[in-house]
């Protein structure tokens, strides 16, 4: 289910960060134990810019909103991606 296809006031941090953890697991073949609130998408996951950008892509498709290019250069953890995607449903 889209993020967009859920009532707003259901849309939850938890929601998102199960639906980023399904698309860390799927689609980037992260191990479920390395995904915590405080991991480092590029140290301790070793993404690089193309990641990065397939990340943002992937996240754009679930929530049909765009993170600006501004704010993504700021996230770093998971906990980063998941309050940016809160910030713009």
């Amino acid at each position: 289910m889209k993020f967009s296809e859920m009532p707003y006031e259901r849309i939850a941090k938890e929601e998102i960060s199960e639906k980023l953890k399904e698309i860390l697991i799927e689609d980037f073949e992260v191990k479920e134990n390395d995904i915590k609130p405080d991991t480092d998408l590029f140290k301790d996951l070793e993404f690089d810019s193309i990641d990065a950008v397939d990340l943002a892509v992937r996240l754009q498709q679930y929530s049909e909103k765009r993170i600006s290019p501004e704010e993504f250069k700021q996230i770093r953890t998971i906990n980063d991606v998941v309050e940016a995607i809160y910030s713009i449903l």
